[in-house]
């Protein structure tokens, strides 16, 4: 996977000259970690969480740190947002007698420690912890747990939401949309508009069901095959290289749990060392839709390995109608399977 910031040749078009970047046809990339900073600061400073009730005050405080990565792809005016977060979040409580008076004051922290595009349709883990252990510590803790924690996933929904829409670069995208063209622009992205109606079309014939898109990779890894094939279908070095719970059948017609749930499937065709067929369904998608996973393992020298996937029957868009499910599943073969597996296995080329 490409750094932020370095960019990936395959992908990046070099800047044109005169620095245009045409209909946005390739990435337009803005780094959006300092952007979700101060959101969430915003967002998360200063809660009221409880005001007496049962004898109890909480709030939250300040957001002590966030990390991570965060950024937000544009291309020909599609957002397609990227994050890997963590934050912590400090808070304080205080217990008081029916008289008011103060029975214990403690402060605490939240963490979350995986705030992530891949999961943007689920509820991120919240940790919360106090500082004193005590029964009553203990029992303003568990106030902090039950309304509390709701408040602030209320929040991270609002951030996940706000990266959805662009980010920083909304603003961009909507401006672009409806700035006016110059006479040489307007000949340029008619021309270029032209070719995208002939690749469209000729991408059309070549679909099996409007409304969905087919992903084509070829990868070359320095291994075996039957290294590669047993990777693959071994759920504990899943584990390992996504750092994510796996569970995965070596059987036809097992059941496949990768990504901590996030994706589900069934084994349809397995021949070791050379094929894997599997029914692949991410949460996200509307029910009833599943997707074909092919990969095929190809030895043409000793410890060189070619893998070539083939993923049919991806939607265009996710039950939440966005529209980045194509780029989002193509982004995750390559960054978070495949670069991973030569990152943590020392296949590459």
């Amino acid at each position: 996977m490409a750094k932020y910031g370095e960019g990936d040749k395959r992908w990046i078009v070099e800047d044109r000259p005169d620095g245009a970047n045409v209909h946005n046809w390739h990435w337009a990339e803005t780094d959006c970690l300092g952007w979700s900073r101060d959101l969430l600061n915003k967002l998360l400073n200063n809660l009221t969480v409880l005001d007496g009730e049962g004898n109890l005050h909480l709030r939250t405080k300040t957001v002590d740190k966030v990390d991570g990565e965060a950024y937000v792809n544009v291309r020909k005016g599609k957002i397609i947002p990227g994050y890997e977060i963590s934050l912590s979040l400090s808070w304080e409580g205080e217990a008081k007698d029916g008289d008011g008076k103060s029975l214990l004051k403690v402060d605490g922290a939240v963490e979350i420690p995986y705030i992530s595009d891949e999961n943007a349709d689920e509820d991120p883990e919240v940790k919360v912890s106090v500082k004193d252990e005590g029964p009553i510590g203990r029992r303003i803790k568990e106030a902090m747990v039950a309304k509390g924690k709701p408040l602030i996933l209320e929040k991270v929904r609002v951030y996940v939401e706000s990266m959805a829409k662009g980010g920083p670069a909304k603003e961009e995208v909507e401006a672009k949309k409806i700035a006016p063209k110059s006479n040489s622009t307007a000949a340029v992205t008619a021309a270029t508009a032209t070719k995208e109606v002939v690749v469209e079309k000729e991408v059309k014939k070549k679909e099996s069901k409007k409304g969905f898109k087919t992903i084509n990779l070829t990868e070359k890894f320095s291994c075996r095959a039957k290294d590669m094939f047993e990777i693959l279908m071994d759920e504990n070095r899943w584990k390992g290289f996504t750092q994510s719970n796996a569970k995965i059948s070596k059987e036809v017609g097992g059941p496949i749990s990768i990504f901590d749930g996030s994706v589900t499937g069934t084994n349809l065709e397995l021949q070791s060392g050379s094929l894997i067929v599997q029914k692949w369904r991410f949460g996200s998608w509307p029910d009833g839709i599943d997707s074909t996973v092919r990969l095929t393992l190809e030895e043409p020298e000793p410890g060189l390995t070619v893998v070539k996937l083939t993923h049919t029957d991806i939607p265009d868009e996710d039950r939440y109608g966005n529209a980045t499910v194509v780029e989002n599943t193509e982004r995750g073969w390559r960054d978070l399977i495949f670069q991973r597996i030569r990152a943590v296995f020392g296949f590459g080329i």
